[in-house]
């Protein structure tokens, strides 16, 4: 039995201005799919601060031409609000490979210019940092990409960029936010396009992206002596598919292996069960060529190419996937080691790192005098740190856990094009010592300490799983752990309350960082525990993070191995198995 409420609501959806292909799906589900009918309606697809995700369908909480017509009106009148002093305001648009991308990306674009907002459109999918170029290159006042990242296929999302380049923060989030929310019906979009305020971007902004990344490129005496080393890449079905290999051409490789089978755009993403690199299956198809190929390296980019997912090989010659801590580690030392040879670094430049990624790049950092900062999880807080220290201090590079990464500041979010050409750079700097990137890691841990991260995610579905969740934050607050893993507990950060706590001395001091629903607990031995509930998803988070040292004659799976028994005596404290 359907609630009243909604069957009221699906009944709305029954009549014009909505299509004749939607009302007759609304009416099929009213007879036939009253679960279905349930889902896609009992609420709206809520606009948060990273904008819209969910699964594509009819309805009021599905991700289709309506809704994201209701959240592109309303962010047409945030910006005619807060414009309203220029003669013209600018957005850019970019997609993915996944179903209906192109469709959500057109109908963005006729509500912009219908207006009266003037917009750049990618004539076909692009990797989402190139929108974030797209904005600064074209002086726009805000972009949008049309994406569900590494989600299954049945999604779809809908992100939102500011005028510098990064995803929004506060206060813009809030204000698009109110804006979204006051779009009550459908009759208030506009969708009557301008195509005189369409402009369409192609091939010359592909051209203007890769030469401005290749200016980054750190040893290219090296990439002409190793031009012929196998990189074997994979776009897994999206957007890197032509941008990546061109990016490691530019840079001056020659010996490109591209897996064909996931060269094929195709938003079903048919060769894998998730296209998530994080994952050794989706990444199965580039291990097995590289094996075959005796490549130095094999890298998937996530659909929309932001992420990216490195295997590497070990002497024994078995590939291994590098976590998302590990290759951030492995970019940062390798750039600001370059950057200390060229002398480049004056004592002014920085870093910056989400608060739940390894502390290893902090060290590195500190390593070579220079300042790392930390930020909530999310890497539009690392463009927002860029933001505040532009024309004052030099960013280097940033990275986060999730497999993201920038290198320069031409780019405002993750960007998985550059990293592509810098962890095939670096495995050629690396071969040059007659080393691998294996062999890299190593010494990285013998010079600045073993680290090793853990996470876990605890599921907790429905109303009793969201208060489940509220306890066991509320217990952290209220009764925070003394000791972890035998160590005791020396600091206590609370990001809620926006407080940072000297156990020792009771001392406190704010955290200068906006609020966020997190708790840290850091020991005397280096340990560090995060906890957050997901901001997507019915989960709670820990990570886990254990230092050591690792011995000349170690290597590096010995050496892990003594961390991860550290870690599983803490996961058993906090009774997380």
């Amino acid at each position: 039995m359907v609630e009243k409420e909604i069957m009221e609501k699906a009944k709305q959806w029954l009549n014009p201005p909505f299509d004749e292909e939607t009302r007759a799906r609304v009416a099929q589900m009213i007879e036939q799919d009253p679960k279905e009918l349930t889902e896609s309606f009992y609420c709206d697809l809520e606009f948060g601060t990273g904008g819209l995700r969910g699964i594509m369908g009819v309805g009021t909480n599905r991700m289709n031409i309506y809704t994201v017509g209701m959240a592109t009106q309303g962010l047409c009148n945030y910006l005619k609000n807060n414009f309203k002093h220029l003669p013209e305001i600018r957005a850019a648009i970019a997609h993915d490979s996944r179903n209906n991308s192109t469709l959500f990306a057109n109908v963005a674009a006729q509500i912009l210019s219908a207006n009266g907002i003037k917009v750049y459109l990618f004539d076909a999918l692009r990797p989402t940092p190139e929108l974030s170029f797209a904005i600064r290159t074209f002086k726009c006042q805000c972009g949008i990409v049309v994406t569900a990242s590494h989600n299954p296929k049945e999604y779809n999302g809908y992100k939102v960029y500011w005028e510098d380049g990064g995803q929004i923060v506060p206060p813009h989030d809030k204000g698009i936010i109110s804006e979204v929310k006051a779009i009550s019906s459908i009759e208030q979009v506009n969708f009557k396009g301008n195509d005189n305020l369409i402009v369409k971007v192609g091939r010359e902004l592909d051209e203007i992206y890769l030469n401005t990344l290749s200016t980054l490129s750190l040893s290219p005496d090296i990439i002409e002596k190793y031009r012929d080393m196998p990189i074997v890449y994979t776009p897994i079905h999206g957007t890197g598919v032509n941008l990546v290999p061109m990016a490691l051409r530019k840079f001056g490789f020659k010996n490109i292996i591209t897996v064909d089978e996931q060269c094929v755009v195709d938003g079903n993403f048919p060769t894998v069960a998730s296209p998530n690199p994080e994952e050794r299956a989706t990444m199965q198809m580039a291990i097995d060529k590289a094996i075959k190929t005796n490549a130095e390296i094999a890298m998937a980019t996530d659909p929309d190419a932001d992420r990216v997912g490195i295997g590497i090989r070990k002497p024994n010659g078995e590939f291994t996937l590098l976590n998302g801590n590990q290759a951030a580690s492995i970019l940062i030392y390798y750039i600001l080691k370059k950057w200390h040879e060229h002398n480049r670094i004056t004592g002014n430049e920085f870093v910056v790192k989400t608060i739940v990624t390894t502390d290893l790049i902090s060290s590195i950092a500190h390593g070579f005098g220079v300042d790392c900062y930390e930020v909530l999880t999310g890497f539009k807080y690392i463009a927002e740190k860029i933001r505040e220290f532009e024309g004052v201090k030099k960013f280097i590079a940033g990275g986060e856990e999730s497999y993201g990464y920038l290198y320069g500041d031409f780019v405002r979010d993750k960007d998985a094009v550059i990293s592509c050409a810098m962890f095939a750079e670096i495995a050629a700097w690396a071969k040059s010592q007659s080393k691998t990137l294996y062999d890299i890691l190593s010494d990285i841990y013998r010079e600045y300490g073993l680290y090793k991260e853990h996470l876990i995610s605890l599921t907790r579905k429905g109303i009793d799983g969201l208060a489940e969740i509220k306890a066991m934050m509320d217990a952290f607050r209220s009764k925070p752990p003394q000791t972890i893993g035998g160590s005791k507990v020396t600091s206590i950060i609370d990001y809620q309350n926006q407080v940072f706590v000297d156990v020792h001395t009771g001392k406190e001091k704010h955290t200068n960082q906006p609020k966020s629903d997190v708790m840290q607990f850091i020991t005397a031995d280096g340990t560090k525990v995060s906890v957050r509930p997901s901001g997507t998803e019915p989960k709670i988070k820990f990570y886990i993070g254990v230092k050591g040292t690792m011995a000349a004659n170690d290597d590096i799976d010995t050496a892990l191995a003594k961390l991860d028994k550290k870690i599983e005596t803490i996961v058993a404290e906090l009774n997380l198995r």
